[in-house]
């Protein structure tokens, strides 16, 4: 372990790290974390399966039905791009002598444009590697698990066109869904991609992160942010794809991500990820059909901060709670930095397991446990630690080279699982980048080591099941399979003989196992005309998850499903009616309107999901929709309207609202949320009349003053900038440019002061929590600690406890080194001679800057003379706050455990 200490010591010191040869990384001593320092649940255990030098820096693996595990390689990854001239590899690990550990080891492929792959999935024959710009086929014709084109291997660029190539935002892994379609999902680089049917899908945000190495990106995401796809919609940031294997009939089923790094679809249909933050707002999260996830603009032109509402938390803003149209945000757990993740539905862990989704945290050194229960229309998510090396989250001084219980305090944060799977055996895998550092796409270890490690009940003995897929008993032993990909071999091959499978299939739907019964719906729905009856219209099924289930193999096997959702859209539980709502997305108004207001009449308060849903549902049919249920349930005096309909109206916001919504906003006896909610939804009005409308209320002297001056500031840069409201503005006494007096906030620029501060020296010291908690109120002026500080820089809760001290020390001491996203600093220079630093908010008429204090700021357009990113952030360094060595060791002691 005194390795790992002096590789990051070397990156610490900003000593250059040239790219090493091809093989001196293969070559050096590898590590693994002890396996003692692991928690897992009562009666599981975890061993060692594989390691390095049997592969290097996994990023995903896929298991395929012979147990073998496919690992994808980031050797190359981020500065290292050069590490591996030859490419990065997809490895086949294999334990041919059934003993629980890896005994043979192998390169799949390995090419030049394999540059830190993402996602590996293996469907039968065919091996799915993510690698942006591609999405990529290799086709194994020979099955010997080597690509040889010579063979008469193949490769097929699926799809491409996806930006973030060497870039964790990108391109994720291909899963199988139980309705035998590809789900995969794209982190919110972003792409612009055509489909095998023609369809073009154009999908980027406000995140435009420029290319690291050279790998130019295909597309300029801010020519393309916010414009529609071929199939009418818009969609922003990252996103889900569901489709068809041949990559025809691309469905976008989810969007407005920063970056999930993979999905997990249950047999049921339900779809579950987790996705990154900014701050401290890290989620995993159900995902909806349709959904807009929140962190860019609808328009993909801004970020979360440009429209951060005066008093909302971090939280709240960041995935855009309070704006109609966002999906709720799920589990919002703080900082991490999540990875993959799988849904467990059957296997060796015994049944109490059953239904658990399994998400990896590598910010925090462990996997996450969730299992999901329906409520109201959504899913109620409970967070428990499922595997760790860092189960007390605590660190008990920093005196790394004080023996090996110093040794052991610094080993359980290099843990870093980067995904998670079940075998066909039924026991969990880990995939362990195993690094000191954990996000802001970097890392510290130079020696790529790597682990996978096997997580079963204790004594388990390993048994693959030999599946003679030739018969019908072995497809259905495939279909019923722990690991997820491997189901898809059944399916298909069940699907291929058509009528000859139904009885065999329908045998499953007598299975105690609802997932199990969950697959041989979906299949018994695509098993010509007989099937749905044999596996029962959805109607029919005893209870909310099997109707959900039996609808969404009647749509995804494209069968007339009017008669059934005209029937469930009177169901008593209001899961059932989501589901209905979510498929009148793209149906006519003719068709749609009736179906939609029984579904408006069962709106329950409070319940989000529902409402998102009934708004997903209405889309492009918003007008028809208020007139009618205004006239069955609101009435013409908004100011009578009971809350019910009026969450129902803020989710619509037509045009034709905004008097209603403007007198709802002026009533005294109307309580003062739902006053607020009406002024909110004007904003989202994309009309002069709501502009008008939002100024008014600017003007008077009430609550919402405040609330409307906001808006009408922020919007007349963006969703209302053709309106020119300047001048209104400035006639209705609201703003006048002329009148704005500035204040220069120049941050000192740490190159004038001596640097004494050393990370070696700190590492020697012991630290102590408790004074730390007095150290920490110095770095307040630019960070939130617990519920006090500001957000000049990153929230510092939690953010310790997954980071080794080399890691803390040197973002104390030498903060710009290794700036976190979305905290670069912009320099404006006024033509009166005035600069400004801080973080830019937001860039139009006037732009929007925040500096160091809390100081924020709006410049008119005509006061500014230049404009400018800075090379570093805003915050101080440890020697310009005048930190000492033992302040430096107290706040990395009071750091870890907070």
């Amino acid at each position: 372990m005194q390795k790992t200490f002096l590789y990051a010591l070397v990156a610490l010191l900003s000593i250059p790290v040239f790219a090493q040869s091809d093989s001196s990384f293969e070559k050096a001593d590898h590590e693994n974390v002890p396996l003692d320092l692991f928690t897992v649940p009562e009666g599981l255990e975890v061993t060692l399966w594989a390691s390095s030098p049997q592969f290097f820096n996994p990023t995903n693996i896929d298991i395929d039905k012979d147990g073998r595990i496919w690992v994808a390689e980031g050797v190359r990854y981020r500065r290292h791009h050069e590490r591996r001239p030859k490419g990065d590899r997809i490895v086949v690990l294999e334990d041919k002598d059934g003993d629980g550990k890896a005994d043979s080891s192998h390169t799949f492929v390995q090419e030049e444009l394999l540059v830190a792959p993402l996602g590996v999935a293996v469907i039968d024959n065919k091996i799915v590697v993510s690698q942006p710009p591609h999405l990529l086929v290799y086709t194994d014709k020979d099955r010997d698990l080597k690509f040889d084109e010579g063979k008469g291997d193949t490769r097929e660029i699926l799809l491409t066109g996806f930006n973030g190539q060497n870039h964790d935002h990108s391109l994720h892994s291909v899963t199988v869904g139980p309705d035998g379609k590809w789900y995969f999902n794209s982190g919110n680089c972003g792409g612009m991609f055509t489909d095998k049917s023609g369809k073009t899908f154009r999908i980027f945000g406000a995140y435009r992160p420029k290319p690291i190495g050279p790998f130019p990106y295909p597309h300029d995401a801010g020519k393309h942010a916010g414009l529609p796809s071929d199939d009418g919609h818009v969609y922003v940031g990252g996103f889900t794809v569901r489709m068809n294997p041949d990559g025809t009939n691309v469905e976008i089923i989810g969007h407005n991500y920063r970056n999930s790094y993979e999905q997990s679809v249950t047999s049921l249909g339900d779809v579950f990820q987790n996705d990154n933050d900014d701050p401290p707002a890290c989620r995993v999260s159900w995902v909806m059909e349709y959904a807009n996830f929140g962190f860019s603009s609808n328009d993909g032109q801004r970020s979360w901060r440009a429209d951060k509402r005066p008093g909302q938390t971090t939280e709240i803003a960041e995935w855009r709670q309070e704006d109609p149209g966002s999906a709720p945000a799920g589990d919002v757990y703080g900082g991490g930095s999540p990875t993959g993740n799988v849904y467990y539905e059957n296997g060796a862990l015994g049944k109490e397991w059953i239904g658990t989704f399994l998400a990896c945290e590598p910010g925090r050194n462990t996997i996450f446990s969730y299992q999901p229960k329906l409520e109201g229309a959504g899913f109620k998510l409970e967070r428990h630690d499922f595997m760790t090396s860092n189960a007390s989250g605590e660190f008990a001084g920093s005196d790394f080279l004080g023996g090996n219980d110093s040794v052991n305090r610094e080993t359980k944060t290099l843990f870093r699982p980067s995904d998670v799977a079940v075998g066909p055996d039924g026991a969990l895998y880990v995939s362990d980048w195993y690094d000191p550092r954990v996000g802001g796409h970097s890392d510290l270890d130079e020696t790529c080591s790597g682990a996978i490690y096997r997580i079963a009940p204790k004594g388990f003995k390993p048994e693959v099941p030999k599946l003679d897929l030739d018969t019908t008993e072995g497809q259905i032993a495939a279909l019923k399979s722990p690991a997820v990909n491997v189901r898809a071999i059944g399916f298909n091959a069940l699907k291929a003989k058509g009528r000859a499978s139904l009885e065999t299939v329908s045998e499953l739907l007598k299975d105690e196992n609802p997932y199990i019964r969950g697959r041989a719906i979906h299949l018994l729905y695509q098993l010509g005309i007989s099937g749905p009856r044999v596996a029962g219209y959805p109607e029919e099924q005893p209870n909310a998850q099997m109707k959900i289930a039996a609808f969404r193999a009647m749509r995804r096997a494209d069968l007339d499903h009017t008669g059934s959702a005209i029937r469930l859209a009177q169901d008593p539980d209001p899961a059932v009616r989501r589901e209905v709502a979510l498929a009148m997305r793209d149906k006519s108004v003719d068709e749609a309107k009736g179906i939609l207001v029984d579904i408006a009449k069962g709106y329950t308060l409070g319940d989000r999901s529902y409402l998102e849903a009934f708004g997903a549902g209405a889309t492009g049919k918003e007008e028809e929709l208020y007139y009618t249920l205004k006239d069955q349930l609101g009435g013409d005096d908004s100011r009578r309207w009971s809350d019910t309909f009026a969450d129902i109206a803020w989710r619509l916001h037509p045009p034709t609202a905004v008097h209603d919504f403007l007198v709802r906003a002026q009533e005294e006896d109307v309580s003062p949320d739902q006053r607020k909610r009406a002024v909110d939804a004007l904003a989202f009005i994309n009309t002069r009349a709501a502009a008008e409308a939002m100024m008014t209320i600017a003007q008077l002297d009430t609550p919402l003053k405040a609330d409307a001056v906001w808006w009408v500031i922020n919007r007349s840069s963006n969703s209302w900038k053709d309106f020119n409201l300047m001048p209104a503005l400035k006639d209705r006494g609201i703003y006048d440019p002329a009148k704005i007096q500035l204040t220069e906030v120049i941050t000192p620029d740490p190159k004038g002061v001596e640097q004494k501060l050393k990370v070696e020296d700190v590492l020697k010291l012991e630290g102590d929590a408790e004074r730390g908690k007095i150290v920490v109120q110095r770095c307040i002026m630019c960070h939130q600690v617990g519920s006090v500080g500001l957000e000049v820089g990153p929230t510092l809760d939690g953010w310790g406890k997954g980071q080794t001290s080399e890691v803390i020390a040197r973002s104390i001491i030498e903060p710009s080194a290794d700036i976190a996203h979305g905290y670069q600093a912009t320099e404006i220079k006024t033509k009166d001679g005035k600069t400004i630093h801080g973080l830019l908010l937001s860039e139009g008429n006037p732009s929007i800057i925040t500096s160091m204090g809390g100081i924020t700021q709006l410049v008119p357009k005509n006061k500014i003379a230049s404009s400018k990113k800075m090379k570093r952030s805003l915050m101080l360094t440890g020697d310009q706050l005048g930190l000492t060595r033992q302040d430096v060791a107290d706040l990395v002691a009071f750091l870890k455990e907070n």
